[in-house]
């Protein structure tokens, strides 16, 4: 049987270490996007992150937060924003030996929530 995307990364703590390293290292040093995280509870938000990135991985979904719409409502997103965003998580996947092909799969998956975090 073929492992998930999710096994083949390393399971939940591997998804851990590049969440801390998405946020530490990208986000919160990009002025394009950091902005957006200034009142949040980052511990709450990595911990919302791992879960989703877990999923969107193929591991299991223990994702029970809101919907992607009503997550980012009133933040008016744009395209630079959520372009800014998948560039981190791609670095953050890359930094953790992750290879091209399944950085490739998972954006994708994220790709398909854009219409859901845009201009809310």
């Amino acid at each position: 049987m073929e492992q998930s995307l999710y096994e083949k990364v390393g399971g939940e703590e591997a998804i851990s270490k590049v969440v801390d390293y998405f946020y530490s290292e990208l986000v919160l040093k990009d002025d394009t996007v950091n902005h957006f995280f200034e009142e949040t509870d980052m511990v709450k938000q990595r911990r919302h992150q791992a879960k989703f990135i877990s999923f969107a991985l193929g591991g299991p979904n223990q994702y029970s937060g809101q919907s992607m719409a009503k997550a980012h409502e009133g933040m008016n997103l744009q395209p630079e924003h959520f372009n800014a965003i998948v560039k981190h998580l791609h670095e953050a996947l890359a930094h953790f030996g992750v290879n091209e092909s399944d950085i490739d799969t998972a954006l994708t998956k994220v790709a398909s929530l854009r219409d859901d975090i845009l201009y809310q």
